[in-house]
């Protein structure tokens, strides 16, 4: 009988993890000496025979020790009988490489210049001549000791970039957060995350900032009655919060979300209030509360904290809204999690950076918002294999997704920006400094068909079974109240069946 091919979990979505565009091949034309590829340009001919552009372009981007004569400098030449790639003068290329203003061995860009060169002139020429300002002059080095400056040259051709780059060179835009705050817009940021990494220009909490931006938005147009109790909501207690957790170093991005959906709630509460009854915050029953709960959607449930602080303020002690315990949580089968387990390990249908992220979630129960914050110094290997320190202490990682890390750690997407290549993070993000944004992944694994929640429960579920659930905390950085809820309800459906079977032999 024929082998069955195996298929993918259900749900599955694959999208394509080709990268670059396709090669471009002709019917007619030399091959190209080097990939044999029929070419339809030549990009340079040299002793071997004529080259296309991509094996042109590697070849003026190799660098090592030559094998022939054991020199450190480029090496354009083809492989060496015994090892590899030989420099231009054991492969008697005819032209000079050095670039005519840094004198680096390199490939040519534009006329004789290296491109980290025609980078720098490029700059100089938008920013006004070379820049005396110190952030200025930082950022200039920054963008040209980019790994690979060929992205930069291309980036600071879009019109955008050039006006930004002009207005920071004669002053018009200042170089400070206020001044970057004129200009929004991707290009600002991407300047503004450089300048702090940096340390060209002082660390601000973006999500404070949009939170604080976000309040002044939210409150404009409402009535006295209403925008009075939300300002001081917003501003005494989740404002002051957020503020504490950012100076004490924590991300401030769930915090913030989850302040934005209360105080959202709390807005159309009192709305409803005073539009429907004529009351306020200070008047406001319980039977108002209780039909404004019973009338919508359980996000409803999030005024809790505002009548909570209404009232330690004694603005209203009369109103209790109860805390909300979710009926049902979905769940993935085991069957289910070990077929995506195996498609994130073995198949194609994702890039390797976001089959880690899936693979921490299905094995480990990792919130995606946890996944994006691990950092390099969260892995360590030894002679007995690999840990990965996700709570209190460090956990195996068992082969072969100890090798998929590695992988990944070796060779992390968006390091060869200007933000250089010794990122902190796991998954960095294209913003120098900062990790990728938990929506960033929660949106690609939602879009290949992983049901997220289903997938951390279903793993959390499957550990506290295996493990007792305060270890299964302390190691995967849940508190002990959580690993023992999902303890209890991994066991509900074992104690139904042993209370069915004994009443069967009775």
């Amino acid at each position: 009988m024929a082998a069955v091919a195996s298929r993918g979990p259900a749900g599955l979505s694959p999208r394509s993890t080709i990268q670059g565009r396709p090669r471009i091949t002709s019917t007619t034309g030399n091959p190209c000496a080097r990939c044999g590829r029929k070419i339809p340009r030549v990009a340079v001919t040299w002793p071997e025979g004529r080259l296309c552009n991509i094996c042109y372009y590697n070849a003026v981007h190799t660098r090592g020790v030559c094998p022939e004569c054991l020199q450190d400098r480029l090496l354009p030449g083809p492989a060496s009988a015994g090892g590899g790639p030989i420099c231009a003068t054991c492969a008697e290329i005819p032209h000079d490489f050095h670039c005519d203003s840094c004198d680096t061995e390199a490939g040519h860009h534009r006329g004789r210049l290296c491109a980290r060169c025609a980078l720098r002139a490029d700059l100089h020429q938008v920013l006004g001549g070379e820049p005396e300002h110190p952030a200025l002059r930082g950022l200039v080095d920054a963008l040209c000791a980019s790994e690979r400056p060929e992205s930069i040259l291309v980036w600071k051709r879009s019109p955008k970039v050039q006006t930004l780059l002009r207005g920071l060179g004669d002053g018009t835009i200042p170089i400070s957060h206020e001044g970057l705050d004129a200009v929004p817009g991707k290009p600002t940021e991407h300047i503004r995350a450089l300048l702090q990494h940096h340390g060209l220009l002082p660390y601000r909490d973006a999500y404070l900032h949009r939170f604080e931006e976000w309040i002044a938005v939210k409150l404009e147009g409402l009535p006295a009655e209403v925008r009075q109790p939300v300002q001081h909501f917003a501003t005494w207690h989740h404002l002051r919060n957020i503020r504490a957790k950012s100076e004490a170093g924590a991300n401030t991005r769930g915090p913030v979300h989850s302040a934005k959906q209360e105080i959202t709630e709390t807005v159309k509460f009192l709305t409803w209030l005073h539009q429907t009854h004529h009351r306020t915050a200070a008047t406001c029953t319980q039977q108002d509360a209780d039909e404004w709960l019973a009338g919508g959607p359980t996000t409803r449930t999030m005024i809790r904290n505002f009548f909570q602080l209404a009232k330690k303020s004694r603005l209203n002690t009369g109103v209790t809204v109860a805390h909300r315990t979710p009926r049902s949580s979905p769940s993935l089968s085991q069957e289910q999690r070990l077929a995506w387990i195996r498609e994130l390990l073995t198949g194609t249908s994702e890039s390797l950076p976001y089959r880690v992220a899936g693979m921490l979630l299905l094995l480990y129960a990792q919130p995606l918002v946890k996944v994006v914050t691990l950092t390099t110094e969260a892995i360590a290997e030894s002679p007995h294999g690999m840990r990965i320190q996700l709570g209190r202490h460090p956990v195996d990682v068992p082969e072969p997704f100890a090798n998929m890390i590695r992988q990944h750690r070796d060779a992390r997407p968006n390091l060869r920006t200007a933000a250089g290549t010794d990122s902190p993070w796991m998954f960095p993000s294209i913003l120098a400094g900062r990790h990728l944004h938990p929506n960033t992944v929660m949106d690609r694994l939602r879009a290949l068909g992983v049901n997220l929640l289903g997938a951390r429960n279903s793993a959390l579920g499957e550990l506290v079974l295996q493990c007792p659930p305060s270890l299964v905390a302390d190691a995967l950085g849940y508190s002990h109240h959580v690993a023992f809820l999902h303890a209890e309800k991994s066991a509900e459906p074992w104690a139904r069946y042993a209370a069915r079977h004994a009443g069967d032999q009775r």
